[in-house]
């Protein structure tokens, strides 16, 4: 328990570094774009084009950042199979903090009292869930739910994208929330994959849940980057964590075997609830990102691709 906690931990702070070193690479690629006055930069609709948010993608900021992301993955998965789901998830969704803290330095922003106080209900909330957590359950499932992950994984990442592209500057929640319910995917993937534990390669490769962590993981990072490029940072990662937490932390209690310690049922729940509740509010309170530095630029080279 406390290895698995510790890596969750460790996770969390390797995906909120990296959540904000992305955000500064977006936001120094949206500055260029605009100081150029290039119109490639947007959609028709108002949203990023697939040539600035690669061009986003190519920053050193945004590939450290990119890089621990990936750490942060390995880390995560690790934990995924120490822990219960929703505790795991929860634990690296914490990651909002991280984020939170660091935007203020790197990125200028200030938080309002609000957010402050939302963020300190997502920290009592985990207090609350690593107090109630009991065993993970087994990863034994049927093949049937492997499959049906993999195709809620596909319709949920395309659907997801094509909404995203058509709503354009007003998707920064929703692209938020769906790259969360991919991360989110990723977590039930790996505690489910088969082929592991002992390794077997053949197994692995004819398991559908590890196409499922593979189409997650690629187009959930693809609506993470567009999330940052149109809203909040906080925001984004706050629609994350929801989307991240949410479903993973049910699934494993309802398929997966994942339970409480005895008597403490309900403060699993109500931490759960609370993580949560807290992280709708950051995404809530939260305003469009206004860095102290953005306010001293003149006004055409402010990078409203961002807001």
């Amino acid at each position: 328990m406390i290895i698995g906690l510790v890596t969750a931990v460790a996770a969390s702070a390797c995906y909120g570094t990296g959540s904000v070193l992305q955000a500064v690479g977006s936001r120094k690629s949206a500055r260029r774009e605009a100081a150029k006055a290039s119109s490639t930069g947007t959609t028709q609709h108002g949203g990023p084009s697939l040539s600035s948010t690669a061009k986003a993608a190519v920053t050193w900021e945004f590939m450290v950042g990119t890089v621990l992301d990936f750490l942060g993955f390995g880390l995560g998965a690790l934990a995924a199979r120490m822990l219960p789901l929703f505790l795991s998830q929860t634990v690296i969704s914490a990651n909002l903090v991280v984020t939170a803290l660091l935007s203020i330095k790197l990125l200028g922003i200030r938080l309002t009292k609000p957010e402050w106080a939302s963020i300190g209900v997502v920290c009592s909330a985990l207090v609350l869930l690593a107090t109630a957590a009991g065993h993970e359950g087994g990863g034994d499932t049927s093949m049937s739910t492997h499959w049906w992950l993999l195709i809620i994984s596909v319709v949920l990442m395309g659907g997801g994208t094509v909404a995203v592209r058509l709503l354009g500057a007003r998707a920064a929640i929703l692209a938020g929330l769906l790259s969360g319910l991919g991360f989110g995917a990723i977590g039930v993937g790996v505690r489910i994959l088969n082929g592991i534990d002992p390794f077997d390669l053949p197994k692995l490769i004819a398991d559908p849940a590890l196409y499922a962590i593979l189409i997650s993981g690629a187009v959930g990072m693809y609506l993470h980057t567009v999330a940052l490029q149109i809203g909040s940072v906080n925001g984004a990662t706050a629609a994350l964590v929801v989307g991240e937490t949410i479903l993973p932390g049910i699934i494993g209690v309802l398929l997966l075997g994942d339970n409480s310690r005895p008597g403490f049922a309900w403060v699993a729940v109500l931490g759960f609830v609370l993580a949560v509740a807290g992280a709708v509010a950051v995404a809530w309170f939260g305003e469009p990102d206004t860095p102290v530095e953005a306010e001293s630029q003149p006004q055409e080279l402010q990078p409203t691709a961002v807001r």
